[in-house]
């Protein structure tokens, strides 16, 4: 067998159907347009049924809960319970064995919920007291997006996540100045507090009320008592407004460039015919006379070339500076 190709990501593994169709047509391409895709009627009836099960099976497991073990409905509760994890094993088999990849499908995003979704009831029979676990079924309601089709909030869902990841290390960095500030700031505290107020004993201590305080939670069980204290602490109070601030704008920030991916790119270049302007970069007739966009083989081969180099790159744009399209 193949391996996949070497441009997978791990942005892409993130997605189970990713270049993950079987290729030769049969019972797998079959029983893949029913479990994968919701624009047929075989495939949505399928994840109608499959959310039914879902929803039932949580709302059983959150009536056990209230109910206990030891009710007269135990015994339905157990019989309920091998039904639901049969028909998620054979889901689970299933979307295994239809896919090209069963490996990059087991990884993915919705693969690892699957999965997750049906160890914790066979782990139930072998180890009773990790009922607790079974709630990792919950999990398994981020599927309900695929019943209508909803491609609109299931792509922005995965538009915030990309999001989120291509600006981790960015974050990341922030949060570690975050860790230094915290520390210098209760270092301060302690040495304006520890000789009038016990409650600042320690710098471990007075790191704890910075947190706390640079959050915006505000405890109240640690507080300064001295003129200089307060005036600092007032000055941190607004310093973490600030703080909460930088994160979401870095996130907002790497949202707009992850949505401006997904916009179609535009051609440069008029129609040579009538003036035109505002074609796809992938058009080769005007859309207002008909005429040949691109006449003669060079200013084809100057229109792709123009294309390729106005391409935003899916992973490398985390440190570039932003540029959205030209729209003409």
């Amino acid at each position: 067998m193949a391996k996949p190709d070497d441009d997978f990501t791990f942005l892409e593994s993130l997605d189970a159907e990713y270049d993950n169709e079987p290729d030769n047509p049969g019972w797998r391409q079959n029983v893949y347009n029913i479990i994968f895709k919701s624009d047929t009627p075989k495939g949505k009836l399928f994840d109608i049924i499959l959310v039914l099960f879902i929803l039932t099976n949580i709302g059983v497991l959150l009536l056990e809960s209230m109910l206990g073990p030891d009710s007269k409905y135990a015994h339905l509760f157990k019989v309920l319970d091998k039904i639901y994890l049969v028909f998620f094993t054979l889901e689970v088999l299933l979307r295994i064995t239809c896919v090209k990849w069963p490996g990059r499908y087991i990884f993915s995003f919705y693969g690892l919920i699957d999965v997750l979704s049906i160890i914790p009831s066979y782990l139930e029979h072998f180890f009773p007291e990790t009922h607790v676990l079974m709630l990792i079924r919950a999990f398994r309601l981020l599927r309900v997006f695929r019943i209508f089709k909803l491609v609109k909030f299931l792509n922005e869902s995965k538009r915030l996540l990309f999001a989120m990841i291509r600006s981790f290390r960015k974050i990341l960095i922030f949060l570690f100045f975050v860790l230094l500030l915290t520390i210098f700031l209760g270092a301060i505290m302690y040495m304006l507090e520890s000789g009038s107020n016990p409650q600042f004993s320690s710098i471990p201590q007075s790191i704890y009320w910075a947190i706390v305080t640079i959050t915006t939670v505000g405890y109240g069980d640690v507080a300064p008592v001295t003129p200089a204290g307060k005036i600092v602490s007032s000055l941190i109070m607004i310093l973490g407004y600030a703080i909460i601030a930088v994160p979401t704008g870095i996130l907002s920030t790497s949202m707009m460039r992850e949505s401006w991916r997904h916009l179609p790119h535009y051609a440069l270049l008029p129609c040579p015919n009538c003036g035109e302007k505002g074609h796809e970069s992938s058009a080769v007739f005007c859309k207002n006379c008909g005429a040949a966009l691109y006449p003669d083989k060079k200013s084809a081969e100057n229109a792709q070339t123009t294309q390729r180099s106005r391409g935003l790159q899916d992973n490398d744009r985390d440190t570039e500076d932003f540029d959205p399209p030209q729209f003409i």
